[in-house]
């Protein structure tokens, strides 16, 4: 890539623009409690998946069914609406690695094809209200695991579709579809074959206090991704992921008024809007974040294909150490074409700290389609590099940064 000065690239303003206070989750949120639970399950040792979706159906709503002492295994699970599950710490819920028991019906779970959507997930919520998940023991998806019937495991299988440019038919962790007032509590995640933990078109999600942990080298295994939701969430949570951390995308409905709050990544692409912004993703507050490791730090991505408006974004208090691209500003994402065309605007990037080099990436779609950003306060060690073209940017980077360390809610330790 070829390295340029900022200030040959950039339009540079003194304006600020003014913070929107609608830029965030609109709800009230505070720290969740877990819920009493109905029934309390030992594992067997052996499959039990009927013993758990039995509890699942008949517990009362308001409650939760417990997985309260040893190692649990499962194939797919439904948790109906108004029903929560709580693994206790020390127990292990762990997915099962027989593909057929995720087939959708086409016999393709676990293979590879032009699609990828091949696989139920192994927990699923749908059109539910007031369910979630809570504890402070584990959700295993076993993504290393030899595949029943095969000789590789799902992560294999996600290596292999990319060597052919096709996809991989591996099950989600968790899948929460067009539900409402969904919580994600305490719970550690881990070793998903696909995605972790996924939220499409739900209204008011709260993640809070969760670990998720996948190799750096498992492909696709990303931490959070709100899908076309609103009133999100994200808080306190601790995220190493082979993917994104955090992708917040507009696949097929808008995501807005979502809050990313006081969270440590590491490992991973780093905090991410897109690539799929087509119904537009706006009303974003990004604040407290740590970023260590990662690929990139601050990234949006999308393209002609995917694109659509990324507006009234604000990141604040963030600190970055060791990203390849600190800040990420894409428009030409893995250069797909198509006729959606991607729009940032109104994006403010305030009080952050990058403390180590790399190179930010800034790249307009062309010159009837800048990118608009602003930064206040955003500070840089003196050998960082830029590409930046196509970019109308308030402020300036201030290269004063010598050493440190990222510290709680995006502060620096010297």
């Amino acid at each position: 890539m070829q390295q340029q000065s900022l200030s040959f690239l950039a339009v540079i303003t003194v304006f600020a623009s003014a913070h929107v206070a609608t830029a965030r989750d609109l709800r009230n949120v505070t720290e969740p409690k877990n819920p009493q639970s109905c029934i309390s399950l030992k594992a067997s040792g052996k499959d039990d998946t009927k013993i758990i979706q039995k509890a699942f159906d008949s517990c009362t709503k308001g409650k939760a069914v417990a997985l309260s002492s040893g190692i649990f295994y499962s194939g797919p699970l439904t948790i109906p609406s108004g029903v929560s599950l709580l693994v206790e710490e020390g127990v292990t819920l762990r997915a099962l690695t027989d593909p057929t028991l995720y087939d959708l019906g086409a016999k393709t779970c676990g293979t590879i094809d032009e699609y990828g959507l091949g696989c139920k997930a192994f927990i699923t919520m749908h059109k539910a209200k007031g369910s979630g998940i809570y504890g402070k023991g584990t959700i295993d998806g076993r993504g290393g695991s030899i595949m029943t019937g095969h000789n590789i495991t799902w992560w294999h299988l996600a290596r292999d579709a990319v060597v052919v440019r096709k996809n991989q038919n591996n099950p989600r962790l968790i899948q929460i579809n067009n539900s409402v007032d969904i919580t994600i509590y305490q719970i550690t995640l881990t070793n998903s074959p696909f995605y972790h933990l996924v939220a499409t078109e739900t209204v008011g999600f709260t993640v809070w206090g969760i670990k998720i942990i996948a190799p750096a080298s498992a492909l696709n295994t990303d931490g959070i991704d709100p899908v076309g939701s609103q009133n999100v969430t994200i808080a306190h949570c601790n995220i190493s992921t082979g993917d994104d951390d955090v992708a917040i995308k507009a696949l097929t409905a808008p995501a807005k008024h979502i809050s990313v709050l006081n969270n440590h990544f590491h490992r991973g692409v780093g905090m991410s809007i897109g690539s799929e912004c087509t119904y537009g993703v706006s009303d974003v507050f990004i604040s407290g974040l740590t970023i260590n490791d990662t690929h990139n730090g601050i990234y949006i991505k999308s393209n002609t294909l995917r694109g659509g408006h990324v507006t009234n974004i604000t990141y604040e208090n963030v600190c970055i150490t060791n990203a390849t691209s600190p800040i990420h500003l894409e428009t030409n994402y893995y250069h797909y074409n198509g006729t959606n065309t991607p729009v940032y605007r109104n994006i403010t990037i305030s009080n952050v700290k990058i403390l180590t080099n790399g190179t930010s990436i800034i790249h307009g779609l062309d010159k009837s389609h800048l990118i608009e950003i602003t930064l206040k306060n955003v500070h840089i060690p003196k050998d960082s590099k830029f590409s930046i073209r196509n970019a109308k940017i308030t402020g300036n980077f201030i290269r004063d940064v010598n050493g440190g360390q990222c510290g709680y809610a995006g502060n620096i330790n010297m």
